[in-house]
């Protein structure tokens, strides 16, 4: 029987990450003396892998290795992530269309993204969505979000076909890395980059709410809800 491979990203689209994102980076750039981003630069990156997102936030400074920025921000993160202040909620509806998907017998679910292994684990645990997830392809895993890897070895990974194969993410890197691997797509305007640089870079269909997502999903695949 065919089914339907349906890749999501974390950060922005899953998760609402950003003050521990900003909090975390901030600490970082400060931790080895220089000022640190604006919101914005630092929300621009996410998606890209750590190394990768560190290379564009220090803009070729000699001054700046990237590999010690890198460093600086998992030590923060891991901080904050210890305080009981600690908080990456679930978007609203997220919980209620994870379950539904998960329950269909033709859809399997997955997540693609640039956070760590150890961060994803530790998220999906939080929120006890670990079962629902089948297949998860991580920054630990090969190149960095826009290259397609993360999405080819997943389907391989299942034994899916691209061609029923969804992303849904919150950034340009998102629909690039769909675009590419073949698969279909679905931008999300809840995350960090806004409405018209998803279209532009390939989303097929843009969600406002997550309650939307397994209605587009069918329709994009063709078939009604």
């Amino acid at each position: 029987m065919s089914f339907r491979l349906v890749l999501f990203d974390c950060d922005g689209t899953l998760v609402d990450s950003q003050v521990m994102i900003t909090s975390a980076m901030s600490g970082a750039f400060t931790a080895l003396g220089v000022a640190p981003p604006s919101r914005e630069e630092t929300l621009a990156i996410v998606g890209l892998s750590l190394p990768i997102a560190m290379e564009r936030l220090a803009k070729g400074r000699t001054d700046l290795s990237p590999d010690a920025l890198a460093d600086a921000y998992r030590a923060q993160f891991f901080t904050l992530r210890q305080s009981p202040d600690h908080a990456e909620p679930l978007y609203d509806g997220a919980r209620e269309a994870i379950v539904a998907l998960s329950a269909r017998d033709d859809t399997l679910l997955g997540i693609v993204t640039g956070k760590s292994r150890r961060g994803v684990d530790a998220i999906l645990a939080m929120h006890g969505l670990t079962e629902h997830f089948k297949v998860i392809r991580t920054a630990d895993d090969g190149p960095s979000k826009p290259h397609p890897f993360m999405v080819a070895d997943a389907v391989a990974a299942v034994g899916a076909d691209v061609g029923n194969t969804v992303v849904i993410g919150d950034t340009s890197f998102d629909m690039e890395m769909g675009r590419a691997a073949g698969a279909r797509t679905i931008g999300v305007t809840w995350g960090y980059h806004a409405r018209g640089l998803l279209e532009a870079t390939g989303a097929e269909m843009i969600a406002e709410r997550f309650h939307d997502i397994p209605s587009m999903i069918d329709e994009l695949m063709g078939q009604g809800a």
